[in-house]
């Protein structure tokens, strides 16, 4: 299987690399592509690059079959733009991997939604990944706004 790691671009997240390094190390045979940001950690089983031009960090996400990331909402909405099954581990304040806990948010948002897969520590990652390779697909979301959000938008603006 082919997988995308993606740490974000504003900083890395050695937490989530680790994780995913550990259990590629135990179950060998997938291509994993990770884009890990500037970090001092040293990957041994993924293909991991500091970062990805966009054309290339969106051909990626093309060819993946599933994406792991932080939870961030960028991340989430790439890959469900594109209909692929995401596993997110969600970085966290107190370990100083993000400003506030808006990520934490996010996944309990998020953690219902049909191709969606959280993990709540890093040790979570390994059941989360079984989880994330039992699915084949997800359902899309489109990059256009629909129905009731536009609804809500043209009341919005006939009452201003």
């Amino acid at each position: 299987m082919r997988l995308l790691v993606t740490v974000g671009a504003q900083m890395p997240f050695d937490r989530l690399i680790r994780a995913v390094d550990a259990w590629a190390g135990a179950h060998p045979g997938h291509a994993i592509r990770a884009q890990v940001g500037e970090t001092e950690l040293t990957p041994a089983h993924l293909d991991a690059v500091p970062f990805l031009q966009p054309a290339a960090f969106d051909r990626a996400y093309d060819e993946a079959d599933a994406v792991i990331g932080h939870a961030g909402i960028g991340t989430l909405f790439a890959a469900m733009e594109r209909g692929k099954p995401i596993l997110v581990l969600p970085r966290e304040a107190r370990r100083r991997e993000t400003r506030n806990d808006h990520q934490i948010a996010t996944a309990r948002r998020f953690v219902s939604r049909p191709g969606v897969v959280v993990a709540w520590s890093e040790d979570e990652v390994p059941a989360a990944m079984e989880r994330l390779l039992s699915l084949r697909g997800a359902p899309s979301l489109s990059a256009r706004a629909e129905g009731p959000l536009i609804d809500a938008i043209a009341r919005f603006i006939d009452r201003s």
